[in-house]
């Protein structure tokens, strides 16, 4: 079959789409049904469509995306519109369907209860002009939210502008009145409407053949029954599902699952990039069909708009990629009669979407070595140098080279000389039982180093410098938000 002409993609949607091209429409859904998101895949899972587009296979096989997709009408009679952008912007958002999984892995998976229509997770992803960068924003579930007037789907009554969580918006307005509500907080113009459910998610990291994921604490939550070890875990769909979903696994509960959640996606861009899927049909082939068994999209994002996208992504990998989420406040709002919200850091939330509208990298993109995680982050522990050789100004420079990479030291280092006869050959990390994790951290970042207990020093640990120094080796905690607005690039968060 040949080939039809490649459409050219618009580059600015400020310009008027042309119409879709005449294809059978897939029947809507009711707008009611109960679904529900858990989550951060369905965006992952979605954002892989088109980096797996980007191997050019051919018009044939992608066709099949456009009638496999259920369409929506995500922006019917909207008005008074921020002004559109540099670059593309979906908005991402997810939806429950437990209720299409089997009882068997709802017991594996403790994936009990009745889902609800309502969505726990909304991504805004940036995809920049040039199609070289993707910028992946999490919008807490629980914002304060003002939502705009409208017609509740499930009553029928009209609602004026009332304030609720961001959640809510789904529940009472479905995906129309959820980007009207991400728009009026954002200013940014959404392009297009991508919702993606939790089974598909499964099934999909299974066809992919699993993701590989690294933790340098312990990960175990009895809610969902993740129990993750140190270590690298090669992961399947149920497994994945469990790990995108855990709250409680420490104190940051839905800001730790987001930072977990943007972790896989940048892990399952990796797999996808990586494992062939992008240069085997067969393989291109089952992934999409099995991951758009769920996929509800605006009418506009369809066939075209994929190969097009997908063709100028080819060179797209994980470094390609910035995660972030929006900046919070220190306090949040109460809202009578629903409770507790998080509130947005004005000035800083500001920054972030100017920054998006404006088509700029939110992290640093400059290649440099990668940080290796550790389980407590260098800002949480102070350190001590002192001269373990015979090497004049060694000290300062342990000193300088270790608050550089972010740890506490005193700036004061007992730099004078050993004048010893056996100078010590080997640097030692002094440190108090009780800062055990911490001494592990910063053995990292001086790999070679050993680590000696002593007793009753404290809180600070000792490092002894010995001829063996050469450098700082880079190390972060897993949930150490880097940079002005708190993003990483999607390579620094994968496994090495």
């Amino acid at each position: 079959m040949p080939t039809p002409p490649r459409r050219p993609f618009p580059p600015r949607r400020s310009q008027p789409q042309p119409p879709p091209q005449a294809r059978r429409p897939a029947p809507r859904k009711p707008v009611g049904r109960r679904k529900r998101p858990r989550w951060g895949l369905r965006m992952a899972v979605t954002s892989s469509v088109l980096v797996l587009a980007a191997a050019g296979i051919g018009h044939s096989v992608v066709t099949t995306l456009d009638t496999g997709i259920k369409r929506i009408d995500a922006f019917k009679d909207m008005k008074n519109r921020p002004p559109a952008g540099n670059g593309m912007n979906v908005l991402l958002v997810g939806t429950d369907g437990r209720d299409k999984i089997t009882p068997e892995e709802k017991e594996k998976y403790r994936l009990g209860g009745a889902p609800c229509h309502c969505t726990d997770t909304v991504m805004i992803v940036h995809i920049s002009e040039n199609r070289d960068r993707a910028s992946v924003v999490s919008l807490p579930r629980d914002s304060y939210a003002d939502l705009p007037a409208h017609t509740d789907q499930n009553t029928g009554r009209q609602h004026n502008p009332h304030p609720n969580k961001l959640n809510a918006a789904f529940a009472e307005g479905g995906p129309n009145l959820t980007v009207r509500t991400v728009e009026n907080m954002t200013k940014v113009k959404i392009d297009h409407y991508l919702e993606v459910d939790f089974l598909s998610f499964m099934k999909t990291v299974d066809v992919l053949g699993g993701v590989e994921i690294c933790t340098a604490k312990p990960l175990r939550d009895s809610h969902t029954g993740l129990d993750l070890p140190v270590g690298t875990h090669a992961l399947n769909g149920g497994q994945s599902l469990q790990y995108v979903r855990s709250r409680y696994v420490d104190g940051a509960s839905d800001l730790g699952r987001m930072q977990r959640q943007q972790k896989f996606l940048a892990a399952l861009i990796a797999k996808a990039t990586s494992s062939g899927v992008l240069l085997n049909p067969v393989k291109f082939r089952d992934v999409t069909r099995t991951l758009l068994g769920s996929v509800r999209a605006d009418k506009g994002f369809g066939t075209g708009e994929m190969l097009d996208l997908g063709r100028a992504m080819r060179s797209f990998s994980p470094s390609s990629s910035e995660f972030t989420t929006v900046p919070l406040a220190t306090a949040g709002q109460m809202i009578p009669g629903i409770g507790s919200t998080l509130k947005w850091d004005p000035a800083k939330a500001t920054k972030l979407f100017d920054t998006l509208r404006g088509d700029r990298p939110l992290a640093d993109h400059r290649n440099g070595p990668k940080a290796i995680l550790v389980g407590v982050s260098p800002q949480q522990i102070r350190v001590q140098v002192e001269n373990g050789t015979a090497t004049p100004g060694l000290g300062k420079r342990v000193d300088t080279a270790l608050k550089a990479s972010g740890f506490l030291t005193t700036g004061a280092p007992v730099d004078v000389p050993n004048a010893a006869a056996s100078p010590a050959a080997r640097t030692v990390i002094s440190f108090d039982p009780r800062w055990d994790r911490s001494a592990k951290s910063l053995a990292t970042a001086l790999p070679g180093s050993e680590l000696r207990m002593v007793r009753g020093l404290g809180p600070t640990l000792k490092v002894t410098a010995g001829a063996d120094y050469r450098a700082v080796r880079p190390v972060r905690a897993e949930d150490t938000l880097q940079g002005e607005f708190g993003a990483v690039t999607g390579d620094q968060v994968t496994c090495p």
